[in-house]
């Protein structure tokens, strides 16, 4: 619905693994919605078609488990080892995603960027909370959505930053 409406859409978190699955990927045992890798070909070729820019991460923190003592490495997207799960995205993807932001208008941030709810991989959403919320500050106005986002921008700590945030 919004490729007709924007310029830009950056795609992180777990929806960026189905994204890379249908461009031919490795995406290890990270998250993916098998059931909508035609879909994520298809938002892909239309986005190219009417010049949006999809933005996927270039790197990510990648583990073998999901919690606190798992040890992290960081990979390239589409080099993730089949025994890791991509669980945010790498400092590579925050500057991407950060360029890409720069001199944006307006901004809607839906989803967190990893698994922000455990330190270690909640570099990337902080980072992009820090983004924003200078660019809020330069006159965008930017909208968080979702609870997941809004608990991720709280966990920040820079709510009051963001033109609004709405679960």
């Amino acid at each position: 619905n919004l490729l007709g409406k924007v310029d830009k859409i950056l795609i992180g978190g777990g929806m960026a693994f189905t994204f890379l699955k249908a461009q031919g990927k490795e995406i290890g045992g990270s998250l993916l919605e098998s059931d909508k890798i035609e879909l994520a070909a298809d938002l892909l070729k239309q986005a190219a078609a009417k010049n949006v820019k999809l933005i996927l991460p270039v790197d990510f923190a990648c583990a073998a488990e999901v919690n606190e003592t798992a040890s992290v490495s960081y990979h390239s997207a589409g080099s993730i080892p089949a025994n890791l799960k991509g669980l945010d995205i790498g400092p590579e993807s925050v500057k991407l995603f950060q360029s890409e932001l720069s001199g944006c208008k307006t901004v809607v941030w839906n989803g967190p960027m990893g698994v922000f709810e455990i330190d270690k991989f909640a570099l990337g959403t902080m980072e992009m909370a820090k983004v924003l919320a200078d660019l809020t500050g330069s006159g965008a106005v930017t909208i968080v959505g979702g609870g997941d986002s809004a608990a991720a921008v709280a966990k920040s700590g820079l709510e009051k930053k963001f033109s609004h945030i709405s679960t």
